[in-house]
């Protein structure tokens, strides 16, 4: 068994004296692990490291085995991230929430796709700039799982303007009028979800959003698999709640 894909740098962990076991978000092939032989040499760590993405090549004698990654280099980030907090901090929470949520070798093309965008925007710009570019990575993680919100009209009233909150039971849009009497056990629907807002999101809207994506994915991806929000995901929100204060 082998294929060849391209893949996001998730986590490395050591592996005997001089190997690897490298966890990777790749294209067609979903999140996969392997073995890199020499993975801890002096040539091939530093592109081994998370943020970074690859090109690989996996082979196994069967299919359910580990199996061995080749890799060669086609964009290096990690070491501009690491120069920037807030850059890390968004990282982080990217490679833990796709560790946790995303099953293995199961194919969701679009989560790589977006995930490349969303760290090649955090290797160049703050937390103001890819904020809400990371709420929509979670959002489409939700989908691609079958958790999606619905944001299309107001579960209260069928209205499809003045959508302000997102119910935590449903996932659904609530309006302002329709969540004017238990608004305080609603979410706030940030506007940049809708895609109805000109201006730039603010540092509010992109904490509001991390609170709202994040109660998804514990409640419906994460609990049920016995897993609990990981850590750097939490920081993240810790972040994103100081910058909007």
């Amino acid at each position: 068994m082998e294929w060849t894909d391209d893949a996001i740098v998730l986590s490395v962990r050591a592996h005997g004296e001089n190997s690897a076991i490298l966890e990777t978000l790749t294209h067609q092939h979903g999140r996969h692990l392997g073995l890199v032989r020499g993975g801890a040499s002096r040539r091939v760590k530093p592109m081994l490291q998370p943020g970074n993405t690859l090109h690989v090549h996996w082979r196994a004698r069967l299919n359910e085995h580990l199996g061995s990654f080749t890799t060669e280099s086609l964009k290096a980030r990690a070491g501009d991230m690491l120069d920037s907090r807030e850059a890390l901090a968004g990282l982080n929470a990217f490679a833990a929430i796709a560790s946790a949520a995303l099953p293995e070798r199961e194919s969701h093309a679009s989560v790589f796709e977006a995930g490349n965008v969303l760290l090649d925007a955090m290797q160049d710009h703050g937390i103001d700039h890819w904020g809400a570019l990371y709420v929509r990575w979670e959002a489409g993680v939700l989908d691609e799982l079958g958790f999606g919100l619905d944001l299309s009209r107001c579960a209260a009233t069928g209205a499809i303007d003045n959508l302000v909150y997102v119910s935590p039971r449903t996932g659904r849009a609530v309006s302002r009028d329709g969540g004017a009497a238990y608004k305080e056990r609603l979410f706030a629907l940030p506007p940049f979800l809708l895609g109805t807002q000109n201006a730039e999101p603010t540092a509010a809207d992109v904490a509001a959003g991390l609170k709202l994506t994040g109660h998804f994915l514990l409640d419906r991806v994460l609990i049920p698999h016995g897993k609990e929000m990981p850590a750097a995901r939490t920081r993240l929100d810790a972040l994103a709640m100081r910058e909007s204060l």
